[in-house]
């Protein structure tokens, strides 16, 4: 078992009981105990779970809701239009290719898309798609899987596997949290799957991520820093997240 499946596993437990014990989880699961503290340790930090004497309980801070796409493409959208006109720089020359992945900051991207270009984009959001229909210059394909309902993506083994026989020259993401320890990270697992194919399957990797991502971290991680080539970001970064980046060999953009 894989940890993000432990971690998703141990967050189940929390959910429904509210608390457990590590000695008990070690042993149904057959793995040390220092293993389940490592990733309660992961849980504690994206706010899921909070340590206690032998064990943890389910956080007083934690919520399964994510928001939705429409609610986050809301949020900061002066922000989010100026990093995805920086992330322009960024797009391969005529007759690349690119991997887009969902999001409010990718569905920002595409709404500055210059109306000349000539790319072959494949998405596996529902949203972006419909975004890039009508657009003479694109040839769309769209990579099928079960659509999640919160963010109108889809996800599962069959969305990993497209995704996987697939070599891009670009890919561009979003990410729920950016941290030296965890990489970059996202809330649901079966999405965490997805970006790590999108990194995979490209030549380069952008990720497009406004400064309140840095810090703070989700469950599940999709890549290490040093996977990524460039973080385009705004001006509120701080001189540190800046730093570990530069240490870990990411270019970062400020916008």
């Amino acid at each position: 078992m894989y940890a993000a499946e432990r971690q998703l596993l141990l967050t189940e437990l929390l959910e429904r009981h509210g608390r457990l014990a590590v000695n008990e989880v070690a042993d149904e699961l057959k793995v040390s105990t220092e293993t389940i503290r490592r990733d309660l340790t992961v849980l504690e930090r994206a706010g899921t779970a909070r340590r206690v004497h032998g064990g943890a309980v389910l956080s007083s801070a934690y919520s399964r809701i994510e928001p939705s796409l429409s609610q986050r493409t809301s949020e900061r959208p002066d922000l989010k239009a100026r990093i995805a006109t920086a992330a322009l720089a960024f797009l391969p020359p005529a007759g690349g290719s690119v991997l887009l992945d969902g999001g409010s900051t990718i569905a920002h991207l595409v709404s500055v898309l210059p109306s000349d270009l000539r790319l072959t984009v494949l998405t596996h959001s529902v949203a972006i798609a419909h975004q890039l229909l009508g657009h003479e210059g694109i040839a769309l394909h769209t990579v099928g899987g079960r659509v999640r309902d919160v963010t109108g993506v889809a996800v599962g083994q069959r969305t990993v596997e497209t995704f996987g026989t697939t070599r891009a020259d670009v890919a561009f993401l979003g990410t729920n949290g950016i941290a030296s320890d965890h990489g970059f990270s996202t809330a649901d697992s079966e999405e965490a799957a997805v970006k790590r194919a999108l990194v995979r399957s490209s030549r380069t990797q952008v990720v497009l991520a406004d400064s309140t991502k840095f810090g703070p971290h989700q469950v599940f991680s999709f890549a290490d820093l040093e996977d990524v080539t460039v973080v385009v970001t705004d001006d509120g970064i701080r001189p540190q997240d800046r730093a570990m980046l530069h240490e870990a060999g990411v270019d970062v953009v400020v916008a």
